[in-house]
């Protein structure tokens, strides 16, 4: 049984990556992310997003109710 659950989003943006590029969001997911979640801290400073970052993807929603 999984454990998770991808969107679609994920996944295409995913197939765009290099194998280089590929290889380096495994190796961060494994050895930084997880890492992380089990401690129940918050995450590591390089891990988080930025507030530009965020910003940008916040123009994305179509869904009103996610920018109140």
């Amino acid at each position: 049984m999984p454990t998770f659950e991808t969107c679609p989003r994920c996944t295409a943006d995913l197939q765009h990556l290099t194998h280089a590029q590929r290889r380096r969001f495994r190796r961060v997911v494994l050895d930084a992310f997880v890492p992380d979640l089990r401690t129940g801290r918050q995450f590591r400073p390089g891990l988080r997003e930025t507030r530009r970052f965020a910003e940008s993807r916040r123009a994305e929603h179509t869904n009103p109710a996610v920018d109140r």
